[in-house]
């Protein structure tokens, strides 16, 4: 039974390397054709730079404004993260806390609303947002994000939720505590690994996205780092060596916050799956 199980666990665990190694991949492309020169890069994509290029990595942070297009994909992603932490563990905890028919229609609404392709909305999208203003706004594209990210935020909160014994509730509300001040005084605090959770997951999608601030953003000067980046392709040419250097720039503070918060991520979700 032991060498049953030993074997077992070895074959696990190669298919597990052999599985990372795959993922790997497109990071050792990305990285060692960053390093490249141009020419190099056309001849032979898949072997190491005879020659380090880091003047690829200057070149692109200067072409980038990487400064400018750093801090306004920043602003967009805090911004967004804090909306979407305030309003939708509000609304999460009224649909708990509510228990009325009507709580879990808009709950299967929001549920519901996580299916649907954003190709499919995206023009009339577009017209809504024109006649509002919202366009060439890092606000109106913030309120987007709100509208789109709604959904499985509030699905992640409302499950968390209900595993908060309602007694925590009634007790500060006999004391004379308002249920705007039970949620932000006693609720909220609980939700600390969700919250984490839901900001990292959020912040992946949110500083990654390209399709939605290229149909919002017009204005270079309001340009994220996906956009910024996706002027190093042209009609005629395409400068791999800095749009590579440039994925790697805009790669790193993302990789820095994710390997940092990444425990996070598993203690929310098994909390979770244990309340």
């Amino acid at each position: 039974m032991e060498n049953k199980y030993t074997s077992k666990t070895f074959i696990m665990e190669v298919f597990g390397i052999i599985l990372g190694l795959l993922f790997l991949i497109p990071f050792y492309y990305v990285i060692s054709n960053s390093l490249k020169p141009f020419s190099e890069i056309l001849t032979n994509t898949s072997a190491l730079p005879s020659s380090l290029q880091f003047g690829n990595y200057v070149n692109a942070f200067e072409k980038l404004n990487f400064l400018k297009v750093f801090s306004n994909s920043l602003l967009v992603t805090i911004a967004s993260n804090i909306v979407l932490v305030v309003f939708c563990s509000m609304a999460a905890y009224m649909l708990v806390r509510t228990k009325k028919k009507i709580s879990n229609i808009i709950f299967m609404a929001f549920v519901a609303a996580m299916i649907i392709p954003f190709q499919s909305i995206m023009i009339p999208l577009i017209k809504t947002a024109s006649s509002l203003h919202l366009l060439n706004s890092i606000w109106g594209l913030v309120f987007m994000y709100l509208g789109f990210g709604s959904g499985i935020t509030i699905f992640l909160y409302h499950g968390f939720i209900k595993g908060i014994p309602v007694e925590l509730e009634e007790a500060a509300i006999i004391d004379g505590c308002s249920r705007f001040g039970v949620f932000w005084r006693i609720v909220f605090p609980l939700l600390k690994p969700i919250t984490v959770t839901i900001i990292i997951l959020n912040s992946l999608w949110i500083w990654n996205d390209y399709l939605l601030p290229s149909l919002v953003l017009q204005n270079p000067e309001l340009r994220t780092i996906p956009l910024a980046t996706f002027f190093f392709f042209g009609q005629y040419t395409k400068q791999w060596d800095l749009a590579l250097a440039a994925l790697m720039i805009g790669i790193i503070p993302l990789l820095i916050f994710f390997f940092s918060m990444q425990k996070h991520i598993i203690q929310g979700i098994t909390s979770g799956s244990i309340k």
